[in-house]
């Protein structure tokens, strides 16, 4: 069954720096658009959460939790080198040819 995945991360600003489609699915023409729709309603159920609990945990996240887990440890770590890069301006778009292969890589390997 072919599948796709949208992952972004997003600055404090909810303004996407980074953007990456994974999966083996066909990529549709309006992937861009859709993507930008359910980043955006997931970002407003996680502000409506804040507001009523001082204690927010993201912790159920699939069913396939483990690789899940995974991958996003492993991207926090290329996420982290990211920003101790000195060149690298802490709310930019990351353009890093290398950060974009690490990720897709992991994504291929756990999800």
């Amino acid at each position: 069954m072919a599948t796709t995945a949208c992952f972004i991360i997003v600055s404090r600003n909810e303004i996407p720096i980074y953007e990456a489609e994974v999966g083996s699915a066909a990529k549709r023409e309006d992937a861009s658009q859709l993507h930008q729709f359910i980043l955006h309603a997931a970002l407003d159920i996680v502000q409506d959460l804040a507001w009523t609990t001082s204690a927010m945990f993201l912790k159920a996240i699939d069913r396939n939790d483990d690789g899940i887990k995974s991958f996003f440890q492993e991207v926090h770590e290329l996420y982290i080198k990211i920003l101790l890069n000195p060149l690298y301006l802490p709310g930019s778009r990351i353009t890093s040819s290398h950060f974009d292969t690490k990720v897709r890589a992991l994504a291929r390997k756990y999800l």
